[in-house]
């Protein structure tokens, strides 16, 4: 079973977030800020860290430098969700260390397909 790690201070973002993952079997974890999700990634090692970059505590940017500079969970795949226009949400992303982004509002139907294609994506880069 896959964990997901949602780092996203807005309580509905968060909720409507879990409820479209949760019926596809992943282990879900949030954390509202920054801090508690640096930590919570350092502690859970996920497999996927969905990050808000818009927090209130970290900047998204400062964020994931500090996600990508931890031997312990600098490689673990990093995808920025965001309100941004997606042409400044792909090139932020980038920026950032991210390996891809989900633009707000998620849709709850699509989100699911969004991460299954993004483990697809993983799986044939990585043969895993």
């Amino acid at each position: 079973m896959k964990t997901i790690l949602l780092i996203e201070d807005n309580a509905d973002n968060a909720k409507i977030a879990m409820r479209a993952l949760k019926p596809h079997g992943y282990r879900l974890l949030h954390a509202t800020d920054g801090e508690s999700g640096l930590t919570m990634a350092m502690e859970e090692k996920p497999d996927l860290i969905l990050l808000d970059l818009g927090l209130p505590d970290l900047e998204g940017q400062t964020l994931a430098a500090l996600i990508r500079g931890s031997p312990e969970i600098g490689r673990v795949p990093l995808v920025a969700v965001t309100a941004w226009p997606p042409d400044t949400a792909a090139q932020m992303a980038k920026a950032y260390g991210c390996d891809g982004y989900i633009s707000k509002p998620i849709s709850p139907r699509q989100f699911p397909f969004q991460i299954a294609a993004y483990w697809k994506e993983r799986t044939d880069d990585t043969g895993e």
